[in-house]
């Protein structure tokens, strides 16, 4: 069977590069997460983990690297000896200067020492800056280890505005088809976010209710304590916007207003999403002043503790930051200018150094028609489904109910609650572990195609622009709470409020 042509199947046999094999993103995330496939037996027969990077490491320095890092990043329980010591034989490591090709004669060699190495499936994780995908790229198709069976992963960000991301794309296109290249978001591995297609569309009783007649708004929230930490240079360079609205919170309005596909393939979900952003409300320079805020956070108190402002973070890695005018703070208003979302505002808020660390999608449904107990005590308030996706996946409905007890009726708010985690009883994968093997087998149904980017950005840059021309700065908002007054102002003007997570 050609894998190439039939995705979803686990080849024999498989090499998996990973580019930048000594950074945070490798040993936080991708060689645990292959661990944990590893140990369950998912990955193919026949594989190797190839650890390529500047440090001068052997083999062995490779995997007491990577032994101290399952050590911090996965749960002793699921920390096994055999297992970690299996896993770590089937990791190799090489130091490679880009700019070297005795180095990149060298992989090639390595690539080729396995038995039959023209079946084996080649993925190349290039988790490095976005600045060398092209050079590599290009130095994997000059050695010849670029075929019908080869895949390339790369992380955003996928370029700065529609201009830079269409150059990232030409030039990862040059070498890798469409087909084989993976721009990977983990926000589309986690359980609940996958879990929402299959609410929508494998229950009858929602979809009927899932359009303009009965939702009256959307809100998407990705709330973050932490601040820039060691990533002052880019984070200065990129900002709320770039950094999260662009992609992340772009990527979950998609699910959540798209079509129903004809099935759930590796075509057709990416299809309606596109349709979404190409939906999207256009921004007019009058609407970003109306419809966008920006604010920064300033030195305050998260979880107790204090913390010190966004112009002192920067200054480690930066030198300097009372000067910046990039956000750290988003929130925003759009539509989706479609038959089924006409007229329902869609509002998205991101934002770092907040009150709590929270990623959740809220639909609010509309009051009821008619008031049919006018007699009774409380108030009836709209159904929502609240969309957990960090920290503890699951969903809420939100239902008004009888208040048990004779002498009249007393309505009360009440929920369903489901949590993965107890719902399950299992341990909830990461979302790398769904991602990597989904690379592994071909199928990029989670992942972004190159028009769905730069529709994405043909969308945001003109806020980009209307901000870089205005001489108003970021709102600032003090450190450990929900941001600047003028987000809760954004709703309040049309008699909404931000349904904040319960805590």
């Amino acid at each position: 069977m050609d894998i190439a042509a039939a995705p979803h199947v686990l080849p024999g046999s498989c090499d998996f590069t990973v580019f930048g094999g000594t950074g945070d993103l490798a040993l936080r995330k991708l060689l645990p997460a292959l661990y944990h496939r590893d140990l369950e037996g998912q990955l193919p027969e026949d594989y190797r983990v190839l650890g390529v990077s500047r440090s001068d490491l052997d083999d062995e320095g490779w995997r007491a690297e990577v032994r101290a890092a399952l050590a911090t990043y996965v749960d002793p329980s699921d920390l096994y000896e055999g297992a970690v010591e299996r896993f770590l034989g089937r990791l190799h490591h090489l130091m490679l200067d880009a700019e070297d090709p005795g180095d990149w004669d060298r992989f090639h060699a390595l690539l080729k020492d396995r038995p039959q190495p023209e079946e084996a499936v080649r993925v190349f994780y290039l988790a490095v800056s976005p600045t060398l995908f092209g050079a590599i790229c290009q130095r994997l198709d000059e050695i010849g280890v670029v075929d019908e069976r080869a895949r390339v992963v790369i992380e955003k960000p996928i370029g700065h505005d529609l201009a830079s991301a269409r150059e990232v794309n030409e030039s990862v296109g040059r070498v890798f088809d469409e087909s084989q290249i993976f721009r990977i978001d983990h926000y589309l591995g986690k359980e609940s976010v996958q879990n929402l297609l299959v609410t929508r569309f494998a229950n009858t009783f929602l979809e009927p209710l899932w359009s303009s007649h009965w939702v009256d708004h959307v809100q998407i929230t990705v709330a973050e304590t932490v601040g820039v930490g060691g990533r002052g240079g880019y984070y200065d360079h990129a900002g709320a916007l770039r950094d999260m609205v662009q992609n992340h919170l772009l990527q979950l309005l998609c699910l959540v207003a798209m079509e129903p596909p004809t099935y759930v393939g590796r075509e057709t979900v990416r299809d309606e999403k596109l349709k979404v952003l190409q939906a999207l409300k256009p921004m007019t320079p009058a609407d970003v002043d109306h419809d966008t805020v920006r604010g920064r956070y300033v030195a305050g108190l998260v979880d107790g503790a204090e913390v010190p402002s966004y112009a002192d973070d920067l200054r480690p890695t930066v030198g300097h930051g009372h000067g910046s005018s990039t956000e750290t703070f988003v929130a925003l208003r759009t539509e989706v200018q479609n038959w089924r979302w006409a007229g329902v505002p869609f509002y998205l808020r991101t934002g770092k150094r907040m009150d709590r660390r929270a990623s959740e999608i809220v639909v609010v449904f509309k009051h009821p028609p008619h008031p049919m107990f006018p007699n009774a005590e409380g108030v009836t308030t709209p159904n929502r489904l609240h969309i957990q996706v960090q920290p503890d996946e699951g969903m809420r409905l939100h239902l008004t109910a009888k208040e048990p007890g004779p002498g009249g009726i007393r309505l009360r708010p009440v929920s369903l609650d489901l949590s993965y985690a107890t719902a399950f009883e299992q341990r909830l994968p990461d979302a790398y572990e769904r991602l990597l093997m989904d690379v592994i087998k071909g199928n990029p149904t989670l992942f972004m195609r190159r028009d769905e980017v730069e529709a994405a950005w043909t969308w945001a840059e003109p806020i980009l622009q209307r901000w870089s021309a205005s001489p108003e700065r970021p709102e600032p908002y003090p450190a450990g709470t929900d941001g600047p007054t003028a987000a809760t102002t954004l709703l309040e003007r049309d008699g909404r409020s931000w349904q904040e997570p319960d805590r």
